[in-house]
């Protein structure tokens, strides 16, 4: 569960997201330390519009780049850390490091990746074989093989909200729900690629013409790898994708966890799935000895399995290569990458120009060795003084959610024991993790860039199918430093907060204490309440999933989310799109408590006694005002409506309005009845 919009970490995504020559640089100093009046529109009433109030000029003035689907805090703090890991990707490739090594990794994937001509020269070389394998596929036992060599880690329920992937099904490898200390196997869903079952399904004018451009772009990948009658195989795959798309469970179902603690032995599939040869399917995944699994989506595993059955085998062969494609397309020649992007960047997230190059080069990094580049990275920027200070904003923050806790009336004495436990072993990680992940099964070899992600992707799956069975690090991290993001993860009741997020615009050592607490504390409250909200509620004190609640008390909670789900079906970026409460419901628990134990860790702050006012704002304005330009963003139409679709998170206009349910905010702008974003007290939602 974490903050922002999901961070595409695969480098197989990296054809359609970002030639650059050196971009050696840092991030600039901020223009001004705490809030920024000149993004501000004081001509709004912050009882109006508290998004366009704090952000209204930035709105106006601050233009999308033409490669990005939105721009935001999180985007611009983003491309700071990229330039940054650029840089020192530069500087090991210039060192020339000792082979083996994990500087010489970093330097060859990069150098792979950054040479055009070599790859043009290739051309579809390093694909054919591949393509070969499936074509080769003469039967069912066959298929069902070549399913289970596709199975790849690449699906991640609680920490990143990723719920599917574009192969059959998906592994996510993790602590268990009944027993957290060790690895377990889940399997989720998947075999779409469009980002969700709705872009199949739904009948709005939009998904249909999305719907109407994927199919030629289909068939114009399928021509550029060599296909022929690709307009019928596109036809095809469509049509499986869409039979595939019925059968799996909606995203907001998806998120509840309660559904989802499904133990099957492996014995189990063949009765509860039938139609695909589950033996060969993991025997050739790897995971022949592996017993014990937990199906997130049983009804999709039953549906799917029964279409490897009775779809025909061509169909199935066609839709394995073309999602091979689609995978590797960013080491493939220029052509492939450019209609790739056509398609998902230019019509699905209404971006105009492929990111460069380099940036492209840095995600491919990150996601294949992100720790080797974290180890420096953390080094350089994120000094000891800076995380101290943090710290204390954390222990603040706790403390603060100690005392809502024991103020809640309406909570049993044993459900808030549980919870102050759950508190009490909460391992928050700042900046860096304690241990480093180990990339030595991982071959990088000097220009094959097609090579280099292929095996990558495939160590990454080996490392994890490894470790089940073995005993858990509860401290291990699921992001990298350079990472501007934050989590929780549940099932080891911990928090990340990388290096990356903890710069200006979040975090800003220089900054007043009512700022950095309105815009990273809400952060670290934010990360801090998915621990009780819809999701982490159902996990104790040791990450175990068990109900610790009193019957009254979950009853109490549930009425109080349903109201907050109600609030929030109430927003419409479009007329003919509401924002789905029941599917942003943990991450809108996140904001409201998360901001609501900022405000208390600030004024339980040292920082806060006598504050002094900031060009003319008092602290608690400040602090209001420094949490929505911390949301400040402005989204393409195409990608809004995406994340409407798609995404756990409300958009960030959205996220700001959290503040109608914080009791101080109202007297901090003299907020009125008739105000367009007053809420009478009775109406406000406060779960913790």
């Amino acid at each position: 569960m974490n903050f922002s919009l999901k961070h595409l970490l695969s480098a197989a995504v990296c054809a359609f997201l970002f030639n650059s020559a050196s971009v050696a640089q840092d991030a600039p100093k901020p223009a001004t330390h705490g809030i920024d009046p000149s993004h501000m529109d004081t001509s709004v009433k912050p009882g109006d519009d508290f998004f366009r109030y704090a952000n209204g000029s930035w709105l106006k003035s601050y233009e999308i780049p033409p490669d990005r689907a939105a721009v935001g805090v999180f985007s611009i703090l983003d491309d700071v850390a990229n330039k940054r890991t650029a840089a020192l990707i530069e500087e090991i490739a210039k060192s020339n490091p000792k082979p083996a090594t994990g500087q010489r990794k970093i330097a060859d994937l990069f150098n792979a990746f950054m040479d055009e001509t070599a790859i043009e020269a290739k051309g579809l070389t390093p694909l054919k074989p591949h393509l070969a394998t499936i074509a080769a596929i003469k039967n069912k036992k066959e298929l069902a093989h070549a399913l289970g060599e596709s199975l790849r880690n690449d699906v991640d329920a609680l920490n990143n909200t990723n719920f599917h992937t574009a192969n059959i099904f998906g592994l996510w490898v993790a602590p268990g729900f009944e027993d957290p200390d060790r690895y377990n196997a889940y399997l989720m869903q998947g075999g779409l690629q469009l980002p969700d079952r709705d872009y199949y399904l739904s009948d709005t004018p939009h998904m249909k013409e999305l719907r109407a451009k994927y199919q030629p772009h289909i068939s114009a990948m399928l021509k550029l790898a060599g296909f022929t009658d690709t307009d019928a195989r596109a036809a095809r795959i469509v049509e499986l994708e869409h039979a595939i798309a019925e059968k799996h469970i909606s995203f907001d179902e998806e998120q509840d966890v309660h559904k989802a603690n499904n133990p099957w032995k492996q014995s189990d599939f063949a009765a509860k799935a039938p139609g695909l040869d589950w033996a060969e399917f993991f025997r050739a995944a790897g995971l022949s000895n592996q017993q014990n699994f937990i199906v997130w989506q049983p009804t999709a595993f039953t549906a799917e399995s029964a279409l490897v059955a009775s779809a025909s085998l061509d169909s199935w062969k066609d839709l394995l290569a073309y999602h091979l494609i689609e995978a590797q397309a960013g080491m493939l020649p220029k052509a492939l990458v450019d209609e790739r992007f056509n398609f998902f960047g230019k019509e699905l997230q209404g971006t105009s120009q492929l990111r460069p190059r380099w940036q492209r080069g840095v995600f491919l990094v990150n996601g294949l060795v992100g720790d080797e580049v974290g180890k420096i990275y953390a080094q350089r920027y994120f000094p000891p003084e800076a995380k101290a200070q943090v710290q204390e904003m954390v222990a603040q923050e706790i403390a603060a959610f100690h005392k809502r806790i024991d103020a809640l009336t309406w909570m049993d004495p044993s459900t808030k024991a549980e919870a102050h436990e759950k508190l009490k072993t909460l391992y928050v990680g700042l900046g860096y993790p304690e241990t480093w992940h180990d990339y030595s099964n991982f071959e990088v070899r000097a220009g094959d860039a097609f090579g280099n992600l292929w095996r990558g992707n495939l160590a990454y799956y080996h490392r994890d199918i490894a470790r089940l069975g073995k005993q858990v690090d509860k401290h291990e991290w699921s992001m990298t430093p350079q990472t501007v993001n934050a989590v929780n993860l549940p099932l080891q009741n911990a928090l990340n907060f990388p290096a990356a997020v903890l710069g200006p615009g979040f975090f800003d050592p220089e900054a007043p204490a009512a700022a950095n607490y309105g815009a990273i504390g809400s952060i670290i409250g934010h990360e801090i309440s998915h621990t009780f909200d819809s999701a982490g509620a159902a996990f104790d004190s040791k990450g175990r999933a068990r109900n610790w609640w009193k019957p009254a008390d979950f009853e109490h909670f549930e009425a109080d989310t349903k109201r907050l789900v109600e609030q929030y079906n109430t927003y419409k970026p479009f007329p003919d799109l509401a924002i789905n409460g029941q599917q942003t419901l943990a991450e809108n628990i996140a904001d409201v408590a998360g901001l609501a134990a900022a405000y208390d860790g600030y004024h339980a702050s040292a920082a806060s006694k006598n504050a002094p006012e900031q060009k003319g704002f008092t602290p608690d304005q400040q602090f209001f005002i420094a949490n929505a330009q911390a949301h400040a963003d402005k989204t393409r139409d195409a990608a809004l409506r995406s994340q409407v679709a798609g995404d756990s998170h409300s958009p960030d206009e959205w996220r700001s309005a959290t503040v109608r349910n914080i009791d101080p905010w109202y007297p901090a702008f003299d907020v009125k009845p008739g105000e367009k974003m007053y809420l009478a007290p009775a109406d406000r939602v406060q779960i913790w």
